[in-house]
């Protein structure tokens, strides 16, 4: 009696532990971590990525890398590390590369890179950006940037704290996320354009780029309000993107998704004009997130007293949202345009 019951035991737990292989967490529902992502935390980060130590944050200054060392600090404070196969959380770009076509005299810098690895399909990898670059002091003026792209910046830092927030609750992201911080925006989309052209994970594998530029003011076509938010890109290769985006903020945020610049004949051309262009260009379905340009825009009067931080809150809340459901659906999104 005692073997047989010993031998039930025993067959038992080995059903239940391979029953546990393979199982899938819920993450069906972001709402607990979107709401991690705070304006109070926001503002504590952007008053210092934006703050006259940086020094406008220039490409390859000294004020740029202090800017980094900041947000690399704030990834290991969160337990967060450098992605699989990089050596830290920099990825070098050579002053060679930045200089290559044009007579400008930048010194060498850095992407920064931070990675949360998928638990289902790591080799899958959504890639989440935003520039940290801006254009440095002027006539002994400090151009601080808070909005371009100060925001964007600081949106990232919290969003990658709520998927680890997520994961360490047992909801970590299905596919793999690599958040990535480009520098020489202002110079011409070059940092993103290295990646691109070295990327650290193939092409093939990159699902989906969300890019954040500008989330934290109104432009003056709404003067009245600022629940808001530009959405350009989402459909240009991907209608299965463009659904997601729609779907996330019906569901979860519901601002007004305004998508006059997403016009294909559009003058400003800002499809064309942030990072996500550089994923867009080899293929990769990418939706960019923007708030309009207004007065302050590469002024010295870009500072974070300026910012709507109920705004900045709310869209990044979007992008996270919007992040959520691509790195756990069961399909990445179709490429079904040219």
């Amino acid at each position: 009696m005692k073997k047989l019951l010993s031998l039930i035991v025993i067959t038992t737990a080995i059903s239940c532990s391979g029953s546990k292989v393979g199982v899938s967490q819920d993450n069906s529902n972001p709402s607990k971590y979107m709401n991690s992502i705070t304006a109070d935390e926001l503002k504590t980060h952007l008053y210092i990525v934006a703050s006259d130590e940086m020094e406008g944050r220039e490409t390859g200054s000294a004020g740029q890398k202090r800017a980094g060392e900041y947000m690399i600090n704030q990834y290991k404070k969160e337990g967060i590390g450098f992605p699989k196969g990089a050596t830290s959380f920099y990825q070098a770009v050579p002053a060679a590369f930045l200089n290559k076509n044009s007579r400008q005299k930048l010194n060498d810098s850095e992407n920064i890179w931070a990675y949360i690895e998928g638990s289902e399909k790591p080799d899958e990898v959504l890639v989440i950006s935003a520039h940290y670059d801006h254009v440095g002091v002027k006539n002994g003026n400090v151009y601080n940037g808070a909005d371009d792209d100060g925001s964007g910046t600081v949106a990232l830092l919290e969003i990658a704290q709520a998927f680890q927030k997520a994961k360490k609750e047992g909801h970590g992201p299905k596919r793999s996320i690599l958040f990535l911080h480009v520098t020489g925006e202002e110079h011409g989309l070059l940092g993103s354009q290295y990646y691109s052209e070295n990327p650290l994970f193939p092409v093939a594998n990159t699902i989906t780029d969300i890019n954040i530029d500008m989330i934290g003011r109104r432009d003056k076509e709404h003067a009245n309000t600022n629940n808001y938010v530009y959405l350009i890109g989402a459909d240009r290769l991907s209608s299965d993107l463009n659904t997601i985006c729609m779907e996330a903020n019906d569901m979860y945020i519901k601002m007004d998704l305004d998508l006059k610049y997403n016009d294909p004949k559009d003058p400003n051309h800002f499809y064309e004009r942030s990072d996500h262009y550089n994923f867009a260009k080899f293929g990769i379905p990418s939706v960019f997130l923007f708030n309009g340009v207004h007065a302050d825009y590469h002024q010295k009067s870009d500072t974070p007293d300026k910012i709507e931080y109920d705004a900045l809150t709310k869209r990044a809340q979007l992008a996270f949202t919007i992040a959520w459901e691509l790195a756990n659906r069961e399909n990445r999104p179709v490429v079904d345009k040219k």
